[in-house]
C-alpha cells in the first residue's frame, strides 16, 4: 500500500495522476469500471498516458452504451481488473491522484482494489471540482464541461475514460498557475489547505471569541448548523455535507447580501452531527418549522407535492399529475419536487406509451380520436375488450419504478423506422422523448412499486455511522440511534410484521415533508443507498440478520403489481 505525508513539494516539480473512469452505474459498490484513462502530469506538462477497457464481468447496460459508445463487445476480450490492478498501481505510483468529482473515480478505484483482493491505493488527492468551487463561486455549473468551456479547453470525445482524463488534466494545469499567479499558491501544502479550507477568509471581520474558536473545531460531517446572536436566540439554520466546509464559507471575502448579515448579528454557531447528508437535510427542514429563524425564508412552511397518478378506478387506467395523495384505489408514483420535473416524466409516458389521454367525458363518446390514429393510443374507447392497453400499462409501471430499457427500446426502433422511411421530422421528434428517457436515467424513482403500497427499508450508508429510514405505505420512520433499543421506528416494524391494522394509514403534512426530500436525496445518491422490501422477509429479526450480515437486497421486481387485465364489461367493483 502506498502511503503520504504531506509535503512542502514545489507544484511546478509535483507528479499528478489524473484519472477518470467509465462504469456500468452509479454504485460502486455494485457496479464495475469498464474503462480507465490516467494522465501523467509533471512539472505542468502532459508526460505520458495509460488507458484499458476493462471486462467487468457483467452485462453494461444499454443506456451507458447510450453514453459511452462502450458495448459488451468492446470490452468482450479486455483485460479484467484483476489482471490490470498492478499496472494501474505502477503506474499511479506515488503521484498525486487527480479528478473532477474524484470521490466518484476513487470510490470505484478502491472498491475494485478491494474486491480483487488488492490494498486500495492512499495517495494524496486534489480534486479539481472542489477547486473550480472556489476559484470559480460565480459559474452556474461547476461540470467538467462548464470548467473546460469556461478554460477554453476542448474535449473532443466526453464520456470516454482518457479524453475526460486529458480534459481535466488541462482544468488542473490551468488552475494550479491561476492559483500561483492570483493567490501565492506555490507547494503542494498550499494547495491542498486551499482545497479544504476557507482559502479567502473576511480578515478584516471582528468575531467573537467564542465563535472564532468554533471555526476552527468544526468537524468535517455531515449535520445541522445554528447562528445565534446575542440574546441566545437561533437567527440562522443551515445543513451541511460538511459543517467544516459550509460554516466557514459564510466568512469567505466573497460573501454577500444576507450571508454577511448573519454573520455580522451572529455570535455564537451550535452544530448537531448527522450520520449522512440525508438526515441533515430532515433535521433541516424539522427544525426550521419548529423555530422560524428570521433569517430562513425557505422551509417554514410545507410546500406543494406533485404525483404521477394511475387512475385505477376508472376501467382504463391513465396518467396524470396531481398535487392530492390518498388511498383512493389510484397509484400514485413520486414524489416530485415541481411541476415541471412531474411534466417531464408524463410527457414521456404519454410519447412512448400508448395510454389514453382523453378525460372521462371524451371517453365515454367512443368516438376514435387523432392520438390512436397516430398510434399514441390503443383507442380502448372503441373496443369490447382491449388486452393490448394493459400490457401497455405494465410498461408504464415498469418505466415509473425505474425500469428505462423498454421505453429507450421501443423509441430507438421507432426512430430508426422513421428514418428508413425518410420521415425525418417524425425522427428528430423521436430523438428529442429518447434524451428526456436517457436524462431520465439516474433520477428515476428508487421503489419498485407505487409510494402508495410500498413497505421499504432504507439504509443509508455515509461515513462511519449508518442511517435507518422506514416507508410503510407512505408513513414515516427515522431509526434514531442504532439497530438495538426500541423506538417507534421498531414499533413499526413489529406492528407490520404482526399485521397489526393502522389507524394512521393517511400521511401526515410532516410525513410527506419527510418523503420528498428522502427520495429526492435518496435516488441522486443511490450508490450509498440499499432497499429491503418488507415482503421478501417474514419476520423482523430475519430483516435484521440479513441487514447485519451486510449482504445485498434483492433486485427490483417490475411484474409485482397484480395489474388486472379487464374487460370492458368488468364493473368498477370487482376491479377493486
Amino acid at each position: 500500500m502506498i502511503t503520504s505525508e504531506l509535503p512542502a513539494t514545489l507544484l511546478k516539480e509535483a507528479e499528478f495522476s489524473v484519472l477518470d473512469v467509465e462504469t456500468t452505474g452509479l454504485s460502486a459498490r455494485n457496479n464495475r469500471i469498464i474503462e480507465i484513462g490516467i494522465v501523467k502530469v509533471k512539472d505542468l506538462k502532459v508526460v505520458d498516458k495509460y488507458t484499458t477497457l476493462i471486462n467487468p464481468g457483467c452485462d453494461i447496460p444499454y443506456f451507458i452504451t447510450q453514453f459511452t459508445g462502450i458495448s459488451n463487445n468492446d470490452v468482450a476480450y479486455s483485460p479484467s481488473f484483476y489482471d490490470t490492478a498492478e499496472d494501474i498501481e505502477e503506474f499511479i505510483g506515488n503521484s498525486i491522484i487527480c479528478g473532477h468529482n474524484l470521490s466518484f473515480d476513487e470510490g470505484f478505484l478502491r472498491y475494485e482494489f478491494i474486491r480483487n483482493g488488492f490494498e486500495p491505493l492512499s495517495n494524496l488527492n486534489v480534486c479539481t471540482l472542489k477547486l473550480s468551487r472556489k476559484i470559480f463561486p460565480s459559474l452556474k455549473s461547476k461540470s467538467l464541461a462548464s470548467i473546460s468551456e469556461h478554460l477554453g479547453i476542448v474535449n473532443r470525445t466526453s464520456h470516454r475514460a482518457l479524453s475526460d482524463a486529458e480534459a481535466t488534466a488541462q482544468i488542473l494545469i490551468k488552475l494550479i498557475k491561476k492559483l500561483s499567479k492570483e493567490q501565492g499558491i506555490k507547494t503542494i501544502q498550499q494547495l491542498l489547505e486551499f482545497e479544504s479550507s476557507l482559502a479567502s477568509s473576511n480578515i478584516n471581520l471582528k468575531l467573537p471569541k467564542e465563535m472564532y474558536d468554533s471555526l476552527y473545531s468544526l468537524p468535517d460531517a455531515p449535520g445541522v448548523y445554528y447562528f445565534l446572536n446575542k440574546k441566545n436566540e437561533i437567527i440562522y439554520i443551515g445543513k451541511a455535507k460538511s459543517l467544516k466546509d459550509r460554516v466557514r464559507s459564510y466568512f469567505a471575502s466573497t460573501s454577500t447580501g444576507k450571508t454577511k448579515k448573519i454573520v455580522k448579528q451572529a455570535a455564537k454557531i451550535k452544530t448537531d452531527l448527522t450520520n449522512s447528508e440525508l438526515t441533515a437535510l430532515l433535521l433541516e427542514a424539522e427544525s426550521i418549522k419548529l423555530l422560524n429563524p428570521k433569517h430562513n425564508s425557505q422551509l417554514k412552511k410545507y410546500g406543494n407535492k406533485y404525483f404521477i397518478r394511475i387512475s385505477r378506478s376508472h376501467k382504463y387506467p391513465k396518467a396524470e399529475i396531481t398535487t392530492k395523495f390518498d388511498f383512493d384505489g389510484n397509484d400514485y408514483f413520486g414524489l416530485f419536487i415541481s411541476r415541471r420535473k412531474a411534466e417531464v416524466v408524463l410527457d414521456i409516458i404519454d410519447k412512448t406509451f400508448s395510454l389514453r389521454e382523453c378525460n372521462d367525458k371524451e371517453f365515454r363518446k367512443g368516438k376514435k380520436c387523432f392520438l390512436a390514429d397516430i398510434e399514441r393510443c390503443t383507442a380502448p374507447c372503441v373496443k369490447s375488450n382491449d388486452p393490448d392497453y394493459f400490457d401497455e400499462l405494465g410498461r408504464v409501471y415498469e418505466f415509473l419504478s425505474g425500469g428505462n430499457q423498454s421505453a429507450l427500446d421501443r423509441m430507438l426502433f421507432k426512430m430508426k423506422d422513421y428514418a428508413a422511411k425518410e420521415k425525418y421530422e417524425k425522427a428528430a421528434e423521436t430523438k428529442q422523448v429518447i434524451d428526456l428517457i436517457l436524462s431520465q436515467t439516474h433520477k428515476s424513482s428508487l421503489l419498485a412499486e407505487p409510494i402508495n403500497k410500498a413497505n421499504a427499508l432504507f439504509e443509508v450508508t455515509e461515513g462511519l455511522n449508518k442511517d435507518y429510514i422506514l416507508l410503510l405505505e407512505s408513513k414515516y420512520f427515522i431509526k434514531k440511534n442504532s439497530l438495538a433499543g426500541q423506538d417507534s421506528f421498531e414499533v413499526a416494524l413489529d406492528d407490520y410484521y404482526a399485521q397489526t391494522k393502522r389507524i394512521d394509514i393517511n400521511p401526515t403534512e410532516e410525513d410527506l415533508e419527510k418523503m420528498k426530500i428522502s427520495l429526492n436525496w435518496l435516488t441522486k445518491n443511490r450508490n450509498k443507498v440499499r432497499i429491503f422490501y418488507l415482503k421478501n422477509y417474514s419476520s423482523k429479526e430475519e430483516l435484521f440478520f440479513e441487514l447485519s450480515n451486510n449482504k445485498m437486497s434483492s433486485k427490483k421486481s417490475y411484474r409485482n403489481f397484480s395489474l388486472k387485465r379487464l374487460s370492458i364489461t368488468n364493473t368498477l367493483d370487482e376491479e377493486s
